[in-house]
């Protein structure tokens, strides 16, 4: 048998050496980039966008800077949307709607700047991540199934629900007592 044979039989015979060992996108439950995007006052959907633009300059092997398309998110979370709705395309996923959920997100992100109490809905903006997040899981699942689902809350996880949530109880109560008359 010739090096050739050999070769056509190895990459038939089903190895996982083909497979990719990384899943594309960042893989998170949604229940956890739920409670932490809260909890931490929207500090981890930068660090969802940081995780994410690695991944996909990895991927593609692009010059992009994740650590300034995370934090100018307003600005590149369409081109992430749409990378993920075409990915999602290519491995027969549902269908995601990238431009409403990217207009959705910055909107409901620029909430912040409405007056008491009102500026609390900004913390909805999570709600669009999470049907991009979704997707995410779907095609992880498809290409890369054995990966981790990162669904469990480690240490720093927990510290920042317990830490992040007493200060979240603490600005709600801020914002609902009667103002101090002098």
């Amino acid at each position: 048998m010739s090096s050739e044979e050999s070769a056509i039989k190895i990459d038939d015979s089903g190895s996982d050496a083909a497979l990719p060992k990384e899943p594309p996108f960042f893989s998170v439950s949604p229940t956890k980039l739920l409670l932490l995007s809260v909890c931490t006052l929207g500090l981890y959907e930068i660090y969802w966008f940081y995780k994410n633009w690695s991944l996909v300059k990895r991927r593609e092997g692009t010059n992009i800077l994740p650590v300034a398309r995370s934090i100018f998110a307003y600005f590149f979370c369409y081109a992430l949307f749409r990378r993920v709705s075409t990915h999602a395309a290519e491995v027969n996923c549902n269908d995601l709607p990238a431009g409403p959920l990217a207009v959705g997100w910055i909107v409901t992100t620029l909430l912040w700047r409405l007056p008491d109490p009102y500026w609390l809905v900004s913390f909805a903006a999570v709600l669009f991540l999470l049907p991009v997040q979704s997707a995410i899981n779907s095609i992880n699942a498809k290409i890369v199934p054995e990966h981790d689902r990162n669904e469990r809350f480690g240490a720093w996880n927990v510290v920042a629900l317990v830490v992040g949530g007493l200060v979240l109880v603490l600005v709600a109560i801020g914002t609902f007592l009667p103002a101090e008359q002098v």
